[in-house]
């Protein structure tokens, strides 16, 4: 018997359909909203919000197959980026500047080795996706990572954590290497704390340096549902000097 397959439209309740029905995009569902309730079930069930469009049109959801993920014990560091990070150059933190973090993120122009592409050398980072995760950030679920050249924000990412996973969003640079220092020095900080895996959505060449790879859909859901029930990973807010990381 063939099974009905996405995108499906979402009603006003928070719920979805099963991420296996997910067209072979990974498009599972239009409609909905963020709300704090519907984005954390999302990212519960495998799913994440990806806007193609502004704050007036549907909102996209998706599951693709197969996952991009990073396993901490997986972590790559050239040794370029191993010499940046014992150099001290630039100073990491975590949950210190969110908003800012996040909004330099929307102001980036994404392209295809972004693994999500920008809306004609935009970004899909809309108003709404910045208020939905700065509350989240209110509510202890959403966190970032910032790296800095003295007191100047240069560099950063945003995501979700709960339990044992991380859910990458986006990043950005303004100086050579200070995103690629926010996210090795996240992963290291996550594994020192039991983190089982980081989500990375979608295959881009920049993650699979850092030993992201690709699983299956159904393999990444089974793993997910257990690392979700582990204690949280993410650190405490404060600064981490780059040159306490063992690298």
């Amino acid at each position: 018997m063939l099974s009905i397959r996405g995108p499906f439209w979402l009603g006003a309740d928070p719920v979805f359909p099963d991420p296996e029905l997910a067209h072979s995009s990974g498009l599972l569902a239009v409609g909905g909203d963020l709300a704090p309730e519907r984005v954390l079930l999302a990212y519960r069930s495998g799913i994440f919000p990806w806007p193609m469009g502004d704050d007036e049109d549907p909102l996209y959801w998706f599951s693709p197959d197969p996952r991009f993920v990073l396993y901490p014990e997986d972590l790559r560091l050239s040794s370029s980026l191993r010499k940046v990070l014992r150099g001290g150059r630039l100073s990491v933190s975590f949950d210190l500047a969110f908003e800012e973090v996040v909004r330099a993120c929307a102001a980036t122009p994404r392209g295809p080795a972004d693994g999500r592409d920008g809306r004609d050398g935009g970004t899909w980072i809309t108003d709404a996706m910045v208020g939905a995760y700065c509350r989240l950030h209110s509510l202890g679920w959403a966190h970032s990572v910032e790296s800095w050249e003295g007191d100047r924000l240069v560099g950063g990412l945003y995501g979700i954590a709960i339990g044992g996973v991380f859910f990458g969003e986006s990043m950005f640079y303004r100086v050579r290497d200070a995103s690629k220092v926010a996210f090795a020095t996240l992963v290291t900080e996550l594994a020192r704390r039991g983190a089982r895996l980081i989500d990375c959505q979608q295959e881009t060449p920049h993650l699979a340096r850092f030993g992201a790879k690709g699983v299956a859909r159904s393999d990444f859901l089974a793993e997910l549902a257990g690392a979700l029930v582990e204690p949280e990973c993410y650190p405490p807010p404060g600064h981490l000097a780059p040159t306490g990381l063992i690298v």
